[in-house]
C-alpha cells in the first residue's frame, strides 16, 4: 500500500510541475495577408461554417477551450493544430502554389462528402462543429465555385496535375 501511495504522489507531482510547460497558442492578432479571404469572397454563411467547423485547425486563429489550459491536453491539442495547418491553412492560403490551391479545394470537397472533415473527435466536444446536409451543399458549392473561378482565370495545365 505504501509503495502504491509513493506511485501516487509520483504522478501527481509531475502533473502538477508539466501544467508550467505550455506550448504557444494558436492566435494573430490580425487578418494574414495571404488569408483566402483576400483571393475569393467567402459568403456569409460559408464563413461562418469555416469558423465553426474549420478554422481551428486550418487558420492561424484557434479558439481554445477550457480544458486547452490543461497539461497534457494542450501539447495534444497543439500538435492536431500544427497538423491540421500542415494540411489546409486558410490564413496562407494565398501563398500556395496555384495547382496546390486548386488540390486543397477538391480535398475539402472530398473530405466534408466522406464524412472525414471535421474529425469525430473535434465534434465529439464541439458539437456544434456537426455540419447538417445543407451545411455541407453549401461548402462543397462554395469549393467548386472557387475552383470554377480558377479554372476561368488560369489555364487548366497549371491547376490540374498531368498524369
Amino acid at each position: 500500500m505504501k509503495f502504491l501511495k509513493k506511485i501516487l504522489i509520483f504522478l501527481l507531482i509531475v502533473l502538477i510541475a508539466i501544467q508550467f510547460f505550455r506550448p504557444s497558442k494558436n492566435v494573430s492578432a490580425q487578418t494574414s495577408r495571404n488569408d483566402i479571404t483576400l483571393l475569393y469572397p467567402i459568403p456569409g454563411d460559408v464563413k461562418s461554417i469555416l469558423n465553426r467547423a474549420c478554422y481551428d485547425c486550418h487558420s492561424n486563429n484557434t479558439t481554445y477551450p477550457w480544458y486547452s489550459h490543461i497539461q497534457p491536453v494542450a501539447w495534444w491539442l497543439e500538435d492536431h493544430i500544427e497538423e491540421g495547418k500542415k494540411e489546409l491553412n486558410f490564413s496562407e492560403y494565398a501563398a500556395y502554389r496555384l495547382r496546390r490551391q486548386y488540390h486543397k479545394m477538391e480535398e475539402v470537397e472530398e473530405m466534408v462528402n466522406d464524412k472525414k472533415m471535421p474529425l469525430e473527435s473535434y465534434t465529439f466536444i464541439h458539437t456544434n462543429a456537426n455540419l447538417s446536409t445543407e451545411e455541407k451543399d453549401k461548402l462543397i458549392a462554395w469549393t467548386k465555385t472557387i475552383r470554377d473561378t480558377m479554372e476561368t482565370k488560369y489555364p487548366m495545365d497549371s491547376l490540374v496535375n498531368k498524369k
